[in-house]
């Protein structure tokens, strides 16, 4: 991927997909559909809560994080009041859950959070939680069966909570043999250019910890 593929700028290496509704990365379309295919067999409609964004729609959803418009949430899941909080605070609170605009693996299209559509009730509002995912949740039964069977189809979590300064999340998988090469190309300095040139707020205090955000949200991963 050249650094605009890297960072959401462009999407000449996304192809859109019908059914299910969703944009992967090119080469991540077929091994996605026969993931799907099998699970389909095994009785989940496995559909993408969400697949490719672009570094404006990470932009936004960074920004009104920040600005405390779209709720934020500490590492328990609990709440946080933005207000108490200094730019450092607000960033650290954000990269729990969410990347950084350029930073985000949905950029690279190889990376996809998953539901099952037939185990979502009609008008319920998916919130991708861990609660969801868990013993009780909707999805935990889908939880259960990607863990057993996803690597068979080239898939990963790279969000376990191990590693990783994210929080853990059932739902986000990634397709290991496209990602990985996104994710030791995607330098630091390649992404400050890209924040650099963005309306990211809280911009001058992520730049000037650029190296150690990297280091601990981008290139640091759990891996299987």
């Amino acid at each position: 991927m050249n650094e605009g593929e890297l960072t959401g700028q462009v999407r000449t290496h996304i192809a859109d997909v019908s059914d299910p509704d969703c944009a992967l990365h090119a080469h991540v379309v077929a091994p996605f559909l026969n993931l799907r295919r099998a699970a389909l067999a095994d009785g989940f409609d496995v559909v993408p809560h969400s697949s490719f964004r672009d570094f404006s729609r990470q932009l936004t959803i960074w920004n009104a994080k920040f600005s405390g418009a779209r709720p934020m949430y500490d590492a328990a899941g609990q709440p946080i009041d933005v207000s108490e909080l200094d730019a450092l605070g607000r960033i650290e609170a954000i990269l729990l859950w969410s990347a950084l605009p350029g930073a985000s693996r949905h950029h690279w299209g190889t990376d996809v959070d998953l539901i099952d559509r037939q185990a979502t009730a009609p008008g319920y509002r998916v919130q991708l939680t861990p609660e969801e995912f868990a013993p009780g949740g909707p999805y935990a039964a889908l939880a259960e069966w990607l863990e057993a069977n996803a690597a068979r189809f080239g898939f990963f979590r790279p969000f376990r909570g191990v590693l990783s300064g994210v929080r853990p999340e059932p739902w986000h998988f990634s397709f290991a043999p496209v990602a990985e090469s996104a994710r030791r190309t995607l330098s630091p300095a390649v992404l400050h250019k890209a924040i650099a040139a963005a309306p990211l707020l809280g911009k001058v205090e992520v730049l000037a910890r650029l190296d150690e955000l990297h280091a601990r949200y981008v290139a640091t991963i759990d891996w299987p």
